[in-house]
């Protein structure tokens, strides 16, 4: 008889929800007129921020999720509370003025500028509000300084629930015994300064474990916090509960967008203190998720394509990218398996089949990366490819083990699989003695190469020779 798990402790998030926004392209010149990167090609996203993403980050992780926030009648509101809807149970209070929201310009993976809209801040609390964090199992604070944690103060200030608190430079400490606090080394060397009353920058110095570990000291003293954890990127987080601190490095090195890592660390954090974890135990566990985070994309995974106001026509080539991106997004943040594999499948036979269906059950979906027109008629010549993407895009959804394609431009995959970031990347067996240009990407995220057996004595070029030789109905006496 085996015992029955127990299930996780619902968790309460207090704090300031923002809209994000994300224009997506490709930057491959300057502009003439400013040394500027010109972005083209941009598909445009949408997700929670700020103490929203922390509440759907903690609920990815299979435990209830009350996110306590303020929001208005703007229409940012109304979107994010689309964007919420099924993932969180949702409690508000009022919000003087618009919702925050923050739209990045990316390309490729690079951040080229920030936009930010909103100065909205929370008026009062209401009493929904304090019963929910009287309630609460666990408590998560994601304070962005915009006033929600200030009007609930005295409420989390008396909550019998383990409280985390990821603090802003911008808000008030956090309210004393709280049993975590989570700021950024940034974050830590602000609030210390702050406490000696030195207003002067120390340049460079943030990142050093000695000054991190001085300054978590004197925050653990100051706001009488059980422990202070000050995260240091992709060295791990730096834990002390006053004295010798404890250095959590982090599992590997992850390359990608660190937006919301921090929001990811807290809310694991929090999750486990709540199901009783030990402090140590909690911080190691955190650093790890905020690590698998980062190499699994970051906060796209929890974003939405926009969608156009009015229908936009499917481009020539079958671009469908927006939805292979967003089928990856969803099986990630479920904790599934990510397959892509690639190619030209052009006249798709049993090889193709037999290549895509065994990719399809080493995870949980497999997505097409197919190249386009152009991209075909530059690697096999100007007589290919023999049928135009749109055509092999749709014969390829048709088939039951492909759940989404996406069609890519260049000679080689690699800016298609940076957006989808898959955890295997499966290719035939034919590559075994052929290390694959895009194989360092792929692993600099945590993914693998997987090569899977070829049907042998199946090709595309010697189908069409057969073909061309095959006199027709009319050629023949």
């Amino acid at each position: 008889m085996t015992d029955t798990p127990t299930p996780p402790t619902p968790l309460v998030v207090v704090g300031d929800a923002l809209l994000d926004h994300d224009l997506c392209g490709r930057a491959e010149r300057l502009a003439p007129d400013a040394p500027v990167p010109v972005v083209h090609g941009t598909r445009r996203s949408s997700r929670p921020g700020g103490a929203a993403l922390a509440a759907c980050l903690a609920a990815a992780d299979g435990r209830p999720v009350t996110l306590v926030t303020a929001l208005g009648t703007d229409p940012a509101s109304d979107t994010l509370r689309e964007l919420l809807a099924g993932r969180v149970r949702l409690v508000e209070i009022p919000l003087d003025g618009t919702l925050s929201s923050k739209t990045r310009v990316l390309a490729g993976d690079r951040p080229v500028l920030r936009l930010d809209d909103g100065e909205g801040r929370a008026r009062e609390a209401t009493g929904q509000a304090v019963t929910a964090v009287a309630e609460a199992g666990g408590v998560l604070v994601a304070d962005y300084g915009r006033g929600t944690a200030d009007v609930l103060r005295d409420a989390l200030a008396h909550t019998a629930a383990p409280v985390v608190w990821d603090p802003h430079v911008r808000g008030r400490p956090p309210v004393p015994g709280v049993r975590l606090v989570t700021p950024s080394a940034q974050e830590a060397r602000a609030f210390a300064r702050r406490l000696a009353g030195d207003d002067e920058e120390t340049a460079g110095d943030t990142a050093g474990l000695r000054t991190a570990a001085r300054d978590a000291r004197a925050l653990v003293r100051a706001w009488r916090a059980q422990a202070v954890a000050v995260t240091l990127g992709d060295r791990g987080a730096l834990l002390s509960h006053g004295e010798t601190p404890l250095l959590v490095p982090t599992p590997g090195t992850a390359t990608g967008d660190p937006c919301g890592a921090g929001d990811r660390f807290a809310a694991a954090a929090a999750g486990l203190l709540a199901d009783g974890a030990l402090t140590e135990a909690a911080v190691q566990s955190a650093v790890h998720a905020a690590t698998r985070y980062v190499a699994e994309g970051g906060a796209r995974a929890v974003a939405t394509p926009d969608r156009p106001d009015t229908p936009a026509e499917s481009p020539a080539d079958g671009d469908t990218t927006a939805d292979a991106v967003r089928t990856a997004g969803r099986v990630r943040a479920a904790g599934g398996t990510v397959v892509a594999a690639g190619g030209c499948f052009d006249l798709l036979h049993a090889g193709h089949v037999a290549l895509l269906q065994a990719a399809r059950r080493a995870g949980d979906c497999l997505i097409v990366c197919l190249n386009s027109d152009d991209s075909v008629r530059r690697r096999k010549g100007d007589g290919r490819p023999l049928v135009p993407a749109a055509d092999r895009v749709r014969v390829l959804r048709a088939l039951e083990c492909v759940d989404a394609v996406a069609v890519f431009d260049e000679d080689t995959p690699e800016r298609i699989l940076g957006e989808l970031r898959p955890h295997i990347w499966a290719k035939g067996g034919d590559y075994a003695r052929t290390r694959l240009p895009e194989q360092p990407l792929v692993e600099s995220w945590g993914g693998q190469v997987l090569l899977l057996p070829y049907l042998d004595g199946r090709s595309t070029t010697v189908l069409a020779r057969r073909a061309a030789l095959t006199p027709t109905a009319g050629d023949q006496p």
